[in-house]
């Protein structure tokens, strides 16, 4: 077949050009478990066909809520879209209450779900939606199981109807709403047709160097995510082999188990990794350690392309052997791609990953963008520290009067279900949409991100202040988990920190410091803590202009989580919320009663 124009082409695609006896492979019970690519095709077939039989018509919308990625999620995501419905993906950690605004907008009739976690959020409010049935991958005593449906399609006197359906869906067709998991007021549904995440599957192919058929995949950023979905369409349309690990704390077991070639992850899950080697590094003694932080010191520098010459490259090459390759053995031993979106990743760890031959490939969108704007590819010399690589095929990109990031291409949303209003708001007269992040163009193409629009704060002296450059250079400290840097009308820019209490409980005993007892509360409220954060502060604070640096600071007692509301299911700052629950801390550092 020609390329695909549909989503659900991409298996059929894969079929004809490169067959995988492991297209999708889920652990059961310990152990890992492959459906072929036919036996992918058949099984979405045969949910397309139980689907008619419990009444789905084409524009229906069918919600699926998975606590982790597995093959299930996928044979469905194919079977719902072939016969002309709609899939509604839902992040398992949001609230209750997020769930039922979802599930009622969207008007969703049936949902599948992953686990028992999810069916009791979803007992709590199911009678205040739309829905008709629920379904489980898991087994549950007390609700329907997804094989009923598979049992329902096992009799294909109705495939005929599949195929009629499926010839009938347009790449224009709206294909899914995802909830976009907003930082302010409800989520928006963004309607992303077939063409838009296609086009971006097929205009992003040339930013990765994939072999058709040779690559092995991990997949564990949440695939209601578009990103992460994105890529697995890409994933299959490269006939790459793809393994979904079990869970985020079991990922370090999943990658030696599978040695994959490529992941995609965010730059909080790289800071970890790379914050937990740091800590075994200096576990080390002696010469070992001296050697290792010789070639993080030696990472830290580096620069692409040879740039630092011949000398630097003839020590990394040691470094390489000596210490940088135990690094990728952690990581299964195969990584030969990481690539990262959905925050800004700080330039050093870009550095040190490249260094330890481990790329890590920035790039930058959003889920009204399908989600891919720009990607760097290491190849060519399109690869370049501190931006999110140039713009891909068919996207055009300028740059406002105001700084904010135009975007014009196939890849840009339907709109916003039920919201024309917020719909026209988002473009402009010549149909550029708005994309609400600063940026800017360099002379070679390449784009940088420097803060998002409605984030600028001025203080009450007039001046500017970009928080999410101040916070993401705070958070390359160990002692700092989370930042808000705040002050909007105020004299004075300042910041709520979220120290990062794992780390600082094993930097306490080191220094012998006591601390009052085991509590997050504890660590947050000592003083020698308190005192060695600011000497972070100090540091950082140097590399911004006077009226921009962090003046005071509170420490948080408790961690910013998804379920308090704190963070979105993408880790960005909910700052509404946060600045809502430490008013105390807010008006303290302001000196207000």
């Amino acid at each position: 077949m020609s390329k695909p124009t549909r989503l659900f082409d991409f298996p059929y695609f894969q079929l004809e050009n490169h067959a995988l006896e492991k297209a999708l492979v889920t652990k059961y019970n310990g152990s890992w478990e492959a459906v072929s690519t036919q036996e992918y095709i058949d099984m979405a077939n045969t949910i397309s066909r139980g689907l008619l039989r419990l009444g789905i018509k084409p524009n229906d919308k069918i919600a699926i809520i998975s606590t982790s990625n597995r093959t299930e999620w996928n044979i469905m995501d194919i079977g719902v879209l072939q016969i002309g419905a709609q899939t509604v993906p839902i992040y398992p950690t949001i609230s209750e209450d997020d769930y039922q605004y979802v599930l009622s907008h969207s008007e969703a009739t049936h949902c599948f779900i992953s686990d028992r976690e999810v069916l009791e959020k979803l007992n709590a409010i199911k009678s205040e939606t739309n829905l008709k049935e629920v379904y489980s991958f898991d087994e549950i005593p007390e609700v329907k199981n997804w094989k009923e449906v598979l049992e329902l399609g096992e009799d294909k006197e109705n495939q005929q109807e599949v195929e009629e359906l499926k010839n009938g869906v347009k790449a224009d067709d709206v294909a899914t709403l995802i909830y976009t998991s907003g930082t302010t007021g409800k989520p928006k549904g963004v309607m992303l047709s077939h063409k838009n995440i296609v086009s971006n599957v097929l205009d992003s192919a040339g930013r990765v160097p994939f072999e058709r058929g040779a690559f092995v995949a991990l997949s564990f950023l949440p695939v209601c995510h578009v990103f992460e979905r994105m890529i697995l369409y890409l994933y299959q349309y490269y006939s790459v082999s793809i393994h979904f690990a079990e869970s985020i704390d079991k990922i370090s077991d999943n990658l030696k188990e599978v040695k994959p070639h490529v992941i995609t992850a965010v730059p909080r899950l790289l800071e970890k990794v790379y914050d937990k080697i740091i800590a075994k590094g200096a576990t080390l003694g002696g010469i070992k350690e001296k050697l290792f932080f010789w070639a993080d010191d030696l990472g830290l520098q580096y620069e692409p392309y040879g740039a630092k010459g011949w000398w630097y490259e003839t020590k990394l090459k040691l470094a390489r052997k000596l210490v940088f390759s135990k690094w990728k053995e952690g990581l299964g031993g195969n990584i030969e791609l990481i690539v990262s979106g959905s925050a800004a990743l700080q330039p050093r760890l870009a550095r040190v990953y490249a260094a330890a031959d481990i790329p890590v490939m920035e790039g930058y969108g959003l889920t009204e963008t399908s989600p891919v704007i720009a990607v760097n590819d290491q190849r060519n010399h399109n690869f370049r520290i501190g931006t999110v690589g140039k713009p891909i095929d068919n996207v055009e990109v300028k740059i406002d009067h105001d700084g904010e990031i135009l975007v014009k291409g196939p890849n840009v949303m339907v709109g916003y279900y039920k919201e024309p209003e917020k719909t026209r708001e988002v473009y402009t007269e010549d149909g550029f949409f708005h994309t609400g992040d600063i940026g800017e163009l360099d002379k070679d193409g390449f784009l940088k991100i420097t803060d998002r629009k409605k984030e600028m704060f001025k203080t009450s002296g007039g001046k500017y202040v970009a928080p999410q450059i101040i916070e993401n250079t705070m958070k390359q400290s160990r002692f700092i988990e989370q930042i808000m840097v705040i002050g909007d009308g105020e004299k004075m820019p300042a910041a709520l920190i979220q120290p990062n209490f794992e780390f600082l409980r094993e930097w306490a005993k080191r220094k012998s410091i006591q601390l009052d007892d085991d509590s997050d509360k504890a660590v947050a409220n000592n003083d020698m803590v308190k005192e060695r954060i600011g000497e972070e502060v100090d540091f950082y604070n140097k590399k911004f202009g006077k009226w921009e640096r962090v003046k005071v600071f509170e420490l948080t007692p408790e961690v910013w989580g998804i379920e308090e509301g704190l963070l979105t299911p993408t880790m960005k700052l909910k700052r509404r919320n946060i600045k809502e629950k430490y008013m105390k801390l807010y008006n303290k550092i302001y000196q207000r009663k």
